[in-house]
């Protein structure tokens, strides 16, 4: 027995001492490449911000967008649903190509004034990255799945600086209702070491003044609750109008670039005679304005149709970031209905509306926690999973799978 536990204590020793490596190579490369991201992103947004006519750029930077897509990145345009699915069911290592052409696409995206966000395309680069380690290190099946799980981890806690929620992310997004805690890990340390190399590059994330939390009352709770359920049913909304959009464009349009040439001929045209700026790119200024004060009821409506519009006529980004606008927008709205201080709801909304849209509640819980202080986290809780309950058994990603349903009866897929 001695000899046995011996033996245990060493195979433990190797399997830490072999994750913590791979780990910490996943976090070195997505890490970088997402400081790179967002040191591009922050230049194409303050240029097109100093040079609004960019905007009438639009439909020619998609255009090529989808040329570059189609001529150079048909393996790889499933994009977060193809390192989903290759987690799933492996097949082939993720084609580094992706890293560059998600990256290329969605800067340009920014540049001319689409409303796409950033989570997809740092994501897809970490994933990408990681997988180049299946070859060097010669790694089976199973350790295959948790390098990509770890770069997906490290692309979301460096994009947004919320380690905690990059882990548990890529646990919780593969599957409803199941989580896969043996690259628990491994997700961690590449999230940890990955949000510490963007930050050791000068990487900056946004401040979100949510202000001191009030007391939990009976009241607040209830609130929580009923906004959770909008937040669930609006998440639900923004998925299908994407899904349906893409879906409706791709049956009429078979040359898959004249997709966002039109997409974008249509936004910009909007957006410039509309003065409809506050729409487009990430909005950050308007998510940080719906912490300080009452916004327009609608701004939420705007975002989702622009979001709608950019994602579902094939333009590159993420549907989170902008998630996080329309959930902040529309907690800013429901605020004086449910006699809640609109700090607290545009906070809560910011995260729920993305629990319910990705079907991943823990993650956003415990990155409302990180944005916005452990004080929140009882309201946050119970929004994100009333409003993953209240979103369906369908989400932005389309690859995920059905673990459990949301009720009691589980389900046979895995």
């Amino acid at each position: 027995m001695p000899h046995l536990e011996q033996s245990s204590k060493l195979e433990i020793l190797r399997y830490l001492a072999k994750w913590v490596a791979l780990a910490t190579l996943v976090a070195a490369l997505a890490g970088s490449a997402s400081a790179l991201f967002l040191f591009a992103l922050d230049w194409a947004t303050h240029t097109r911000d100093a040079k609004r006519w960019l905007i009438w750029g639009l439909p020619v930077a998609g255009f090529l967008v989808g040329w570059l897509y189609l001529k150079f990145g048909q393996q790889v345009e499933a994009g977060n649903n193809l390192l989903i699915d290759e987690i799933h069911d492996p097949k082939k290592v993720v084609p580094l190509r992706m890293a560059p052409l998600v990256l290329g696409g969605t800067v340009i995206s920014h540049l001319f004034g689409a409303s796409v966000g950033r989570e997809g395309t740092a994501v897809q680069m970490g994933g990408a990255l990681a997988d180049q380690l299946t070859k060097l290190f010669r790694l089976n099946t199973s350790d295959r799945r948790m390098v990509l799980m770890a770069g997906i981890s490290a692309g979301f806690a460096s994009v947004f600086g919320t380690p905690l929620a990059g882990a548990v992310f890529a646990l919780e997004v593969l599957a409803m209702g199941r989580m896969r805690l043996n690259a628990l890990l491994p997700c961690l340390i590449a999230a940890v070491l990955a949000d510490q190399v963007g930050l050791w590059w000068g990487v900056q994330h946004t401040h979100y003044m949510a202000g001191v939390m009030p007391g939990i009352t009976a009241w607040l709770l209830v609130a929580m609750v009923l906004a959770g359920a909008v937040f669930g049913l609006t998440g639900k909304l923004f998925a299908d109008g994407t899904h349906a959009l893409s879906a409706w464009m791709a049956k009429r349009i078979a040359y898959a670039p004249l997709r966002p040439l039109l997409g974008g001929a249509v936004i910009a045209t909007v957006v410039m005679w509309g003065s409809f700026d506050r729409y487009i790119g990430l909005g950050i200024p308007v998510m940080v304005e719906a912490f300080a004060h009452p916004l327009a009821p609608t701004d939420f409506l705007g975002k989702m149709v622009f979001t709608i519009a950019s994602l579902g006529s094939g333009f590159k980004g993420g549907e989170v970031t902008p998630l996080f606008y329309i959930g902040a927008t529309l907690g800013n709205a429901l605020a004086p209905l449910l006699d809640v201080p609109f700090p607290l709801l545009a906070a809560v909304g910011f995260v729920a509306v993305f629990a319910g849209a990705a079907n991943t509640p823990i993650a956003s819980t415990l990155m409302a926690m990180e944005l916005f202080g452990a004080e929140i986290g009882v309201f946050a809780a119970l929004a994100c999973v009333m409003s993953y309950m209240c979103s369906g058994h369908s989400g932005i990603y389309r690859a995920q799978r059905l673990g459990h349903r949301k009720t009691d009866a589980p389900s046979e897929s895995s």
